[in-house]
């Protein structure tokens, strides 16, 4: 009896293990790595975009060259819901189409933001009909040499690729070419290939540490990511209300970080303005926009956006041991010319209106876009504004700019306003531009090319 007992105990306990094993083994099967691809690929869009080319070599010979389409791919972060996605400036720049592939396979036409050449990042848009999962942010502050990396991205066009790996450096310094060079790069060994760039490079824990770029051809297990907390600055300054609501805060912030807390810490605040008049101190940390958490610039700036100027949005702050709730109302946006601080915009804007300023710098009159004329803007572009003249010994007439045709960007940044034209200007002067690069559209082209800055502004002065 005892014998039949312990054998059926061993049978018992066999057959439990035998049941329990599966369970047991798809828990060993989803890994660390596994959890942080599911956390964030919700957040990853895979970017085909269209452009037309003409071979100049061709046009030369024969003098009848046809136009080509050219093929191109990338990667996005989503961080915003409302379709906000960050990519590189060499993924979507000088494009005539943008696509973006979302996580449930729905591919969205995209337009183009805002764009920083100079750091190569971009933001772009789309038009979902749900708020889209947004990308986990990290801190790219404490990463540590050898720690575990994820890259996600439309490596070589294949969507959603992910490759693992290590930090292997830090604060990298790499020179592409004589006008593309970047700072303080992460370097992995994780696979970044062609297609990879602007996607995330991702921590353990699911969250963005990185925006990939991809620029040694040919490298083995060497590739390079841009920290997200520098990223994170340029997103604050590229989604400004300043630049794409015309309206304004006051507040100058800085980030913050510690381990991986993150907080925006008030600088300083402009006197008179509403973050002032809402009672907003230097040394305050900002912790909600109404019920949105405030971790870094970024998140005050998106949190701010599409709001109207006058609407009342409540602020909470931590001040020293106690929490506030504020309320501030944003204003109008002026261009910013009290603020300026560089005396050649001043003297640059000492002019009776923005009209005689366009003039004078860019031999351009410009008017408001008229309703009926919307129809021949592509839907890429938000609008533009009417040339209703164009100075005949001026740059932007040399360049080829006509009557009638509409100015929907100039530099990176669209034309909507002439506070937007006014605010461009002031970026690009003080910064000794010689030229920047403009959009029009005429009939169903999109045309461009370059104004010389410094030759219209020294034609127009009394000789």
């Amino acid at each position: 009896m005892t014998h039949r007992l312990i054998a059926f105990g061993l049978c018992w306990a066999a057959l439990t293990a035998a049941t329990a094993s599966p369970l047991h083994a798809e828990n060993l099967r989803e890994t660390a790595l596994v959890r942080a691809i599911k956390r964030a690929n919700p957040a990853v869009v895979n970017i085909h975009t269209e452009k037309t080319a003409v071979d100049r070599d061709a046009i030369f010979s024969s003098g009848n060259a046809k136009p080509r389409k050219i093929n191109g791919m990338g990667t996005g972060v989503i961080i915003d819901e409302r379709g906000y996605i960050v990519t590189n400036y060499h993924v979507v720049a000088e494009v005539d189409l943008i696509r973006g592939t979302l996580h449930d396979g729905a591919s969205l036409t995209a337009r183009v933001v805002a764009l920083d050449r100079q750091h190569d990042l971009a933001i772009i848009k789309v038009d979902a009909s749900r708020p889209l999962q947004v990308m986990p942010a990290g801190t790219s502050s404490d990463l540590m040499l050898g720690e575990p990396v994820i890259a996600v991205g439309n490596a070589f066009g294949y969507e959603g690729t992910v490759t693992s790996g290590i930090i292997s450096a830090l604060a990298r310094d790499v020179e592409v070419n004589e006008t593309q060079s970047y700072k303080n790069l992460i370097q992995t060994d994780a696979s970044i290939n062609p297609g990879n760039s602007g996607g995330p490079l991702l921590n353990m824990n699911g969250e963005v540490v990185g925006i990939n770029v991809a620029i040694r051809a040919g490298a083995q297990r060497i590739g390079f990511a841009i920290p997200i907390d520098d990223a994170r600055q340029i997103i604050a300054r590229l989604m400004s209300v300043e630049q794409l609501n015309q309206t304004y805060h006051g507040l100058v912030s800085k980030d913050v970080k510690k381990g991986e807390v993150r907080k925006l810490v008030v600088d300083t605040v402009q006197p008179e303005s509403p973050a002032a008049k809402a009672g907003l101190q230097a040394g305050d940390v900002v912790v909600k926009i109404a019920d949105r958490t405030v971790n870094d610039g970024a998140d005050w700036e998106l949190a701010l956006l599409d709001r109207p100027v006058g609407e009342t949005v409540p602020v909470v702050v931590q001040r020293g041991e106690k929490s506030e709730t504020l309320s501030m109302a944003l204003a109008p946006y002026l261009g910013g010319r009290s603020r300026m601080a560089s005396e050649f915009v001043a003297r640059a804007n000492n002019d009776n209106s923005d009209a005689e300023r366009f003039w004078r710098i860019l031999g351009l009159k410009l008017a408001p876009l008229p309703p009926e004329r919307t129809a021949n803007v592509p839907s890429k572009y938000r609008g533009g504004l009417v040339v209703t003249d164009v100075r005949s010994d001026s740059p932007a007439a040399t360049n080829g700019i006509k009557k009638d045709d509409i100015l929907v960007g100039l530099r990176d940044w669209e034309t909507l306003t002439f506070e937007n034209v006014s605010w461009i200007l002031n970026q690009s002067l003080p910064q000794g531009q010689n030229s920047v690069k403009f959009y029009v559209i005429r009939g169903r082209e999109t045309l461009y090319g370059y104004i010389q800055l410094v030759n219209a502004d020294a034609a127009a002065k009394p000789q």
